[in-house]
């Protein structure tokens, strides 16, 4: 009988910790420069980041190996960094296809920042929330000052020299509230790839902050977008939330951890080689190890990282268990399942409400993008039923 595979598992790199040029009021990482000691350099070492590619490789069974580097702002490592990246993976690569992604908030990119960009094949994530008016809300510098000029200035040169990229957008508590302004925006600016992603935090004291999402706007906002890409845009904007939901209700396996029954899998090594359970939980208690001293493919299968992705499933409240859409949904992510169910069960996700409405809302068009693609046809045909029913003929196959 044939060794089986082990089975893979993904880690987010932080070349530079915590460390950031911006002071953004929602950013929830930050904080973590208190673990680490007063003064401390926040740079990834040449004996980390050897340990970690070398490591990485060694441990991934698949064809295409990921590597994403993130932050704080992964630019303030700077390009003779990222130049020993690639000599390093050039020295390790075990057949493996590899590809390097990163995200940044587009502030220190340059022409020399995209050449290098585009003549390596990165694929670049850039956080953009919206028109000058919304992104400046929260997103600032050091001295106070929005940096939606700068931001889209580094998206403009992320067009011009051929860099593959898309936008993250965060959703705040304003921001939900203009849906059609931001997606207009994105799209005036040749935006062909978006995710939007949640706002929710809490305070110290445990209670919401000020910019977090409600949870029902949240809903709104999707919906409104939704209702603007299924009727002009599929196959032409995608919109990573939509199509995240249509692989869960095809019956896939879930790409992104939010909406699997469990997680784990998903690891963050910090600059100084500490790997932790998940990039939302670097706190002392997720500690794993550190790949000066341990090997990543042992730390991933630690009990304490299984019972870490075991218990998103084990502690999913009943309420969950019996939703109609927990297929779509799963709990989404444990950090912010702090709130109670109607019966008072524990554990239930804060976005909820949000959630189930706009999975209802979408819920027949994704059945019928389902049935389009079973039938071997363009989900894009969707895009008639918004005119009228939808009849599917084998005559339009090639259409």
């Amino acid at each position: 009988m044939a060794n089986q595979l082990p089975a893979s598992f993904h880690v987010i790199t932080k070349p530079v910790g915590p460390a950031c040029n911006l002071n953004c009021d929602y950013c929830f990482y930050l904080e973590k420069e208190k673990l680490f000691p007063s003064g401390k350099n926040f740079r990834m070492t040449g004996e980390v980041l050897e340990a970690f590619i070398r490591q990485y490789l060694e441990s991934q069974p698949q064809a295409e190996v990921e590597f994403v580097w993130h932050g704080g702002e992964p630019l303030l490592a700077d390009l003779a960094f990222y130049r020993q990246v690639l000599k390093l993976q050039k020295k390790y690569q075990q057949g493996n296809k590899i590809k390097n992604s990163l995200q940044t908030n587009g502030v220190l990119l340059n022409d020399a920042w995209a050449e290098f960009l585009s003549k390596n094949n990165f694929f670049v994530g850039i956080s953009l929330d919206g028109t000058k008016e919304i992104h400046d809300i929260y997103r600032k510098d050091r001295s106070g000052r929005g940096t939606f000029d700068a931001v889209i200035k580094g998206l403009r040169l992320l067009k011009k020299h051929g860099v593959e990229f898309n936008v993250l957008a965060c959703v705040a508590k304003e921001t939900a509230y203009k849906p059609l302004e931001v997606y207009a925006f994105l799209k005036s600016e040749g935006v062909e790839f978006v995710q939007f992603t949640a706002v929710v935090e809490r305070d110290p004291n445990g209670m919401i902050t000020p910019w977090s999402v409600e949870p029902e706007k949240y809903g709104d906002f999707l919906i409104a977008i939704f209702d603007q890409w299924v009727r002009h845009d599929v196959g032409k904007i995608f919109v990573m939330n939509f199509e995240w939901a249509l692989n869960n209700w095809a019956g896939n396996p879930a790409p992104l951890c939010l909406f699997a029954p469990e997680c784990g899998r998903s690891l963050v090594i910090e600059h100084n080689g500490d790997v932790y359970s998940c990039d939302h939980f670097v706190y002392p208690e997720y500690l794993l190890g550190n790949v000066l001293k341990d090997q990543l493919k042992d730390l991933v299968e630690l009990p304490k990282q299984k019972n870490f992705g075991a218990a998103k499933a084990d502690k999913l409240p009943q309420y969950c268990k019996k939703c109609t859409y927990l297929f779509a949904c799963r709990g989404e992510c444990p950090k912010r399942r702090f709130l109670k169910t109607p019966s008072d069960e524990p554990g239930l996700n804060y976005l909820c409400a949000g959630y189930k409405k706009y999975f209802s809302h979408i819920n027949k068009y994704m059945r019928g993008m389902v049935q389009l693609w079973q039938n071997n046809l363009p989900v894009s045909h969707i895009m008639k039923a918004t005119k009228g029913p939808l009849v599917i003929r084998r005559d339009d196959q090639n259409a």
